[in-house]
């Protein structure tokens, strides 16, 4: 019923509208439509109300909730469910077990906060509330398990295009999943699976953006779109930053499941950060440096040694050299 009167309110942002006509059109008491506006200011609605004129909503709360986001959405597959928390351990622990009983394709799960938010090669991703997004989606690709690799590649891409589109930043993409802004970190992308003989039971999409997180408060190295905005801008809205993402990986899967992985490659190409720069690649027990030309058709990373040979980087942690 809250969405209800929300719907209601967002039809006429222009002017007031009656408690009598909210109660007509939700069959509600006037008593009980004053108790559900009160709950919607407690959760950061900003609604006025004015003796005899009614209510009229004014300004939304910034936090990522599932109204909110599939507000005016019209995606076609991904969003299609959504699910927001305010805190949790971590999304893609969530959205693993949500995956495991049976969550159908393109389920999306957020949060405001993580406490123990993960990031690739075991490491944690600093998930402070209310200034990031934090986003996870259950994926089920009709895909085998050596192309895995490329729905990374495919968010990757998505995330820079949402990012240039909203924030007006020029991000580019680290191989494998890394997104930066003038050479720092802003965005992550972690994927994990789930297979079941040698097929691909489900993909789980972990991404997460340094929106409006203070530099304080990330490790070295890592920055957030508002602080590589500078003083131009307070806050980057993220809930507007968490639509267009969706609206980017719909499109992205759409066209991957559709033709292939031809296009997602080129964009990535266009958008990579180390296309023909020197790079060094650390792995368990040893480490190649070279310099990076290309990736294959299963999103590895192509690194042209010192001797002349190529290798093909399908797992490792990429530093640009120079």
């Amino acid at each position: 019923m809250d969405e209800k009167i929300l719907r209601i309110l967002r039809a006429h942002t222009d002017r007031f509208i009656s408690a009598h006509q909210i109660c007509r059109k939700t069959s509600l008491s006037m008593s009980t439509v004053a108790r559900h506006i009160y709950k919607l200011c407690d959760e950061g609605y900003d609604i006025q109300a004015q003796p005899h004129w009614g209510y009229k909503l004014v300004g939304l709360p910034d936090r990522l909730l599932a109204c909110e986001i599939m507000w005016q959405l019209n995606t076609k597959i991904i969003g299609r469910k959504i699910l927001s928390y305010d805190t949790v351990d971590s999304t893609n622990s969530v959205a693993f077990s949500l995956a495991e009983r049976g969550a159908s394709c393109a389920t999306a799960v957020f949060a405001e906060a993580q406490s123990k938010g993960r990031g690739r090669l075991g490491r944690s991703w600093v998930s402070p509330k209310s200034k990031g997004i934090y986003l996870s989606l259950v994926l089920r690709p009709q895909i085998g398990s050596d192309k895995a690799a490329l729905i990374t590649l495919l968010a990757a891409v998505s995330c820079c295009e949402a990012i240039r589109r909203v924030c007006g930043l020029r991000a580019q993409i680290k191989w494998p999943n890394d997104i930066l802004v003038n050479n720092k970190k802003v965005c992550g992308i972690l994927t994990e699976i789930e297979t079941q003989d040698s097929k691909i039971k489900f993909i789980i999409l972990g991404i997460g953006i340094n929106v409006n997180t203070p530099i304080a408060k990330l490790p070295p190295g890592a920055s957030s779109l508002r602080e590589e905005v500078g003083k131009r801008k307070a806050w980057f809205s993220r809930l507007e930053l968490a639509r267009e993402l969706l609206r980017r990986l719909d499109r992205e899967y759409l066209s991957f499941e559709h033709k292939g992985s031809a296009g997602i490659i080129t964009q990535w190409k266009n958008l990579s950060a180390l296309s023909g720069k020197r790079v060094k690649v650390s792995f368990a027990h040893r480490t190649i440096e070279g310099q990076a030309q290309d990736i294959d058709e299963h999103g590895a990373l192509i690194v042209r040694l010192d001797n002349g040979l190529k290798q093909h980087v399908l797992a490792g942690d990429v530093v640009k050299v120079r």
